[in-house]
């Protein structure tokens, strides 16, 4: 059984649908390897087309009638005695012997805690709840943020925009994208030669996965710094605004962002980017901490581009393990994981891109398929050994996560000084792995038993039931 809070298949690329919303991982490489695609019309996937390919994959993998959408999860709760996990969403309890969680670190918008924001008489929404019904032509809009979200939408709505202020925090370093269409008869040719379209997919692998270089040493960074200063003072003449658009953090710290339209939309005469902390809204204004005045800026829309709660997990305070203990509770603010999958405590629970397993270089993709080879191997180890169920090893569990997070000396992350999502309330940096892919997926490979305890049947008549719920809350 899978259950979906939405009302479609998709995850982040159903929900976000704001202008010029598009994978940020050439396209290529943004599938999954059993299901390639020739399809794709541009280097970079636009939004449509990704929900148009994951919902046709969903439709002919006969998974669609297998989803109970418009359910979100509730609560999952791990009973001792019956080795099984109850689960409530939806309005319905179900029993499961494995609970497969893959909530997805975008998917929970983040609303800045801002006075007076619930005072503001326009409209107020998040990039990820994008308004349909909300004009946007001739008005006065502000854009708060300027991550990967913000930098995708800026130069979508600028042309048709009276006045757009955009609020930007930190700037963060821009690459250029260089998205180019991908022609008709190269989409059939890769379409008709598949160990062509194999050859390709590769070439951007491997070409991602050098940019770890750059991540993990900071002397190779200030090359790819060059090119991100490069293409700024190309985009941006004004000194003043160049000066304004520079980070002062090294590359990578932050989230790298791909655009070649969002420093030009910048310049336009219709565009002011302000760089003052926003104090407090009022009915129809955002003043900022150094306006002095009641007079800040007038806005008929405000569209909050301020990510996600990516380290929060917020799934994590409905599920509770042994001993009624609650998954948030357990975390206390730091999620961590073995292989960013299971938690001790917390039996036949496994979490699908859950702590540590963001990337900055590389597709997500590869990761979450190198979990669900891992969770294989583990269903096969349990099912062989006639038990019921797994737990991670508790000395696994801390000596993988003591290491990963020892793994971040010396690397831009540890160096670099800023703010930025990857790091959780504590400090501590839960989102990110902080290796190649070619690391994770040779660690997920080779299944290790020895990390895990096996869980026995309470009694016979229960040893061969087998029903799995997948939740994406």
């Amino acid at each position: 059984m899978l259950i979906e809070r939405g009302d479609d298949v998709g995850g982040t690329w159903r929900d976000n649908r704001y202008p010029g919303c598009a994978c940020d991982v050439p396209s290529h490489l943004y599938s999954l390897s059993f299901a390639p695609t020739s399809s794709w019309t541009r280097h970079y996937a636009p939004q449509p087309e990704i929900h148009r390919y994951l919902r046709e994959l969903a439709k002919q993998e006969g998974l669609l009638s297998k989803v109970a959408f418009g359910s979100p999860l509730e609560e999952a709760r791990y009973l001792e005695e019956e080795r099984r996990w109850l689960i409530r969403a939806g309005g319905q309890e179900l029993s499961a012997r494995y609970f497969i969680a893959a909530p997805g670190p975008l998917s929970d918008p983040r609303i800045p805690d801002i006075e007076g924001i619930d005072r503001f008489n326009g409209a107020i929404f998040h990039s990820a709840r994008w308004r349909d019904d909300v004009r946007l032509d001739g008005r006065r809009v502000a854009v708060v943020g300027t991550g990967a979200s913000a930098i995708q939408l800026i130069p979508k709505i600028q042309p048709c925009v009276e006045r757009l202020y955009v609020f930007q925090r930190t700037p963060g370093w821009v690459l250029p994208l260089h998205n180019r269409p991908i022609p008709a008869w190269l989409r059939a040719a890769l379409g008709a030669f598949p160990p062509a379209r194999k050859a390709v997919r590769e070439a951007v692998y491997w070409t991602l996965e050098l940019l770890v270089l750059a991540l993990l040493d900071r002397r190779l960074a200030k090359a790819v710094e060059w090119v991100a200063r490069r293409h700024l003072e190309r985009q941006v003449r004004d000194p003043q605004l160049r000066k304004a658009l520079t980070p002062t953090f090294p590359i990578g710290c932050k989230r790298v962002l791909l655009s070649d339209t969002y420093y030009p939309a910048l310049t336009k005469s219709n565009v002011t980017l302000v760089t003052d902390p926003i104090a407090r809204f009022d009915e129809n204004r955002v003043i900022t901490e150094r306006d002095g005045s009641e007079e800040g800026y007038p806005v008929d829309v405000v569209i909050l581009a301020t990510g996600f709660r990516a380290t929060e997990i917020p799934i994590a305070r409905l599920i509770y393990g042994r001993e009624n203990r609650n998954l948030a509770e357990f975390w206390a603010g730091s999620p961590a994981a073995y292989l960013g999958a299971t938690v001790p405590g917390f039996p036949s629970l496994y979490f699908l891109y859950g702590p540590n397993t963001n990337l900055g270089h590389n597709s997500i993709l590869v990761m979450v398929e190198a979990q669900i080879e891992h969770l294989l191997a583990l269903l096969d180890h349990v099912e062989s050994a006639g038990a019921v169920g797994f737990e991670v090893d508790p000395e696994a569990y801390f000596n993988y996560n003591r290491a990963v997070q020892a793994d971040f000396a010396g690397t831009v992350w540890e160096q670099g000084s800023c703010s930025s999502w990857y790091v959780d309330a504590n400090g501590r940096n839960s989102s990110i792995w902080p290796h190649s892919t070619v690391a994770f997926r040779r660690r997920a490979r080779r299944f290790d038993p020895s990390a895990y305890r096996l869980i026995c049947s309470p009694n016979d008549s229960k040893a061969g039931v087998d029903a799995r719920a997948l939740v994406a809350p």
